[in-house]
Order: structure tokens, then C-alpha cells, then sequence
């Protein structure tokens, strides 16, 4: 297997498990991922969140661990990585403000590299302009986005485990669906795992 170099953006308060279970899933298979994070460094540290379903009419949200960023944002460029991950969370809320997230965003996309977005982070590909004539999937609460920036939409299933792939790019509803969102872009790196 060729190791490829995956970049990842994240921000305080981005979702735990959409952080921490793909950059564990993605390095155990052998891969070097770079987490990157506007305003800070490698060695330096976001917050995350854990969102959970308790009844209420949204989730709730309660604090998560740290998480040690890999990279410094200042110095990545697309040029370097052979595809792009962005978890949900918060943080694409505000990540999608920063111009060089948006350039990176689309660089990869004009250059047809695999694109993997889970819940919230579809936004960002909404503040790109990557959406348009595209079908994507994301967190329900982020659909009339998705299907504003030009994107069709595809169902989401009961439990949230399924994923959606068109072309470069897979998206995923939420966390539950990390199996098949990463079974898939791992497909699209061209990663074969043995069973």
C-alpha cells in the first residue's frame, strides 16, 4: 500500500468522535494525516465537543478531549496532500470565514482529489462552491444549505450510517456512519485493505 498524506481541518469545538475515530482510522491503515487549525501551530491544541441525542428538538452538546494538531495551517499547501477530510462539529461554522480554507477546499476539488465531509462539514463545501451539480448528504440541520449551493440530496437513512459517494467525493449524515464513510474514501485513496 502507497502511504498517502491526507489533510484535515479542524477548530475549537469541532466534533470529537468526527476528529478522533477518522485520524485514528486513517493512520492505523497506514496513512500520514495532517490536522491542521486556522491561528495555530503544530504541538498546539482544539477543544472538541461530543453531540448526543437526548430528546431534546437538537443535540446537546458537552466538552470533548483536546486534540493535538498535527500541522501548522500557515504552511500547508493542497499541492502536498492527496486528499481532504473535514469533520463536523462547530467549528466549519467558523472555518469557513478563513479564505486560505476556502482556496485549499477548492483546490482540491478542481484538481479531483478525494474530498471526505461528515455532518456539519459539508458547510464548508457549501462556502467553497464545490456543491454545484453534485449529490451530497450531511447533518439534516445543514440540508437547506447543501441544496441551496446547487448540490442534490441524498436521504439520509434511520440510523445515520449511510454515506453518499459522487465522484471525489463522499459525505457522510453524522459520526454513526464512520464505517461506510471511511470504508468509502478509502476506496477513493485507493487504499485495498486485506480481510
Amino acid at each position: 500500500m502507497s502511504v498517502k498524506k491526507i489533510l484535515a481541518f479542524a477548530g475549537d469545538f469541532v466534533e470529537d468522535y468526527e476528529i478522533m475515530v477518522p485520524y485514528q482510522m486513517l493512520v492505523m491503515v497506514g496513512h500520514k494525516v495532517d490536522v491542521v487549525c486556522p491561528g495555530k501551530k503544530k504541538g498546539e491544541y482544539v477543544k472538541t465537543a461530543v453531540h448526543d441525542f437526548e430528546g431534546d428538538q437538537t443535540y446537546s452538546e458537552k466538552p470533548g478531549h483536546r486534540f493535538l494538531l498535527t500541522a501548522d495551517f500557515e504552511e500547508v499547501k493542497s499541492a502536498d496532500y492527496d486528499a481532504l477530510f473535514i469533520p463536523g462539529g462547530r467549528a466549519p461554522e467558523y472555518l469557513r470565514l478563513d479564505p486560505k480554507i476556502i482556496s485549499l477546499t477548492r483546490e482540491f476539488a478542481a484538481a479531483n482529489k478525494p474530498i471526505a465531509a461528515v455532518c456539519h462539514g459539508p458547510q464548508i463545501l457549501v462556502a467553497a462552491d464545490v456543491l454545484r451539480g453534485r449529490t451530497s448528504t450531511c447533518y439534516i440541520a445543514v440540508k437547506p444549505d447543501v441544496l441551496a449551493a446547487g448540490s442534490a440530496w441524498s436521504e439520509i437513512n434511520e440510523t445515520a450510517t449511510n454515506v453518499c459517494v459522487d465522484g471525489n467525493l463522499v459525505t457522510a449524515p453524522a459520526w454513526p456512519a464512520h464505517p461506510a464513510l471511511i470504508r468509502e474514501f478509502l476506496k477513493l485513496l485507493g487504499t485495498r485493505l486485506e480481510a
